[in-house]
């Protein structure tokens, strides 16, 4: 892990990294209309800086290799109008970069705080902002990819029609015709959705619209040990789930992962959980100094 900012990374670092990465997995910083304490920028800014970086990036992937990014929703300043800044911040990444744009996911968090609060909770005129989009790109229109290593759990009706082995076949209303055969081979699971919902405990295993993921709890270890060492702990915690995802589906095992905004470093973590190579970026020192508390051999050594 690199106490840095991308931009130094990438200056000192990027040269012998380029081409060798298979994924670079981030949430950069959220475009909001006013400043929070973990480095979010504002406005156009946003979209100079994040479609001019995105090159740099895209030189450091393999030709078969990935990028996925997390991008928030931003709403105009003292308006209940959303804001279009993400989707350009997108288009620019995509067209800046070179970069081919796979497919798009939809990250839900139902309890995600009631934002923005002056037109949700004050004049009561929109709905909660509850979800984010997380975007996958690649140099290469046919990245390396297997959905057979996501496979999520049949639900308890398809597990019964697999040990029917029978179902109602012939032609559905939209015009598909289905075969007799066509949903009865077992193939170890079913092939997840491109919606995520992140949850504060797993309730539902079988929930067929939501590729399901639990939050991050407040007894886990980086928590623990942050509030041991008197470390500041980062507002902005990823859930494991989501990188473990990406990691999953799209690389092997030895394969380099890198992080440019690490935040607590959960990416990190994840990849060597699952045993890939990693890298991991982040300027601030108290959150370098508390992602030691991701892995259990670092969290019982003395810091240095």
């Amino acid at each position: 892990m690199y106490q840095a900012t991308i931009e130094q990374f990438l200056t000192h670092q990027g040269p012998e990294l380029a081409g060798r990465v298979q994924l670079i997995f981030f949430s950069p910083p959220f475009p909001l209309v006013r400043k929070k304490r973990y480095a979010h920028k504002e406005s156009s800014a946003y979209l100079d800086w994040l479609g001019g970086l995105t090159p740099q990036l895209a030189k450091l992937l393999r030709p078969r290799g990935s990028l996925v990014v997390e991008i928030g929703n931003a709403w105009e300043p003292g308006r209940p109008v959303m804001s279009l800044l993400p989707l350009k911040a997108l288009m620019a990444m995509a067209e800046r970069g070179k970069l081919h744009v796979c497919q798009q996911f939809v990250c839900h968090n139902p309890a995600r705080l009631p934002s923005p609060a002056q037109w949700v909770t004050v004049e009561r005129i929109r709905v909660k902002d509850s979800y984010t989009h997380v975007w996958w790109m690649s140099p290469h229109e046919n990245p390396d990819a297997d959905n057979r290593r996501v496979l999520k759990p049949y639900s308890p009706a398809m597990r019964l029609l697999l040990d029917r082995q029978t179902y109602n076949d012939g032609t559905r209303p939209s015009g598909f015709d289905i075969s007799a055969t066509s949903f009865l081979r077992e193939n170890s699971g079913a092939i997840p959705p491109n919606a995520v919902e992140i949850q504060a405990e797993p309730e539902d295993a079988y929930a067929q619209n939501f590729l399901r993921f639990a939050n991050t709890r407040s007894s886990d270890g980086y928590i623990a040990y942050c509030r041991k060492n008197k470390i500041r702990l980062h507002p902005a915690r990823m859930p494991a789930g989501l990188p473990q995802f990406f990691i999953e589906f799209l690389t092997k095992p030895g394969d380099l992962v890198i992080d440019p905004f690490a935040g607590s470093n959960t990416t990190g973590a994840v990849a060597e959980r699952l045993g890939r190579r990693w890298i991991a970026v982040e300027p601030e020192p108290d959150f370098v100094q508390g992602s030691r508390g991701r892995f259990p051999a670092l969290a019982n050594t003395p810091r240095g």
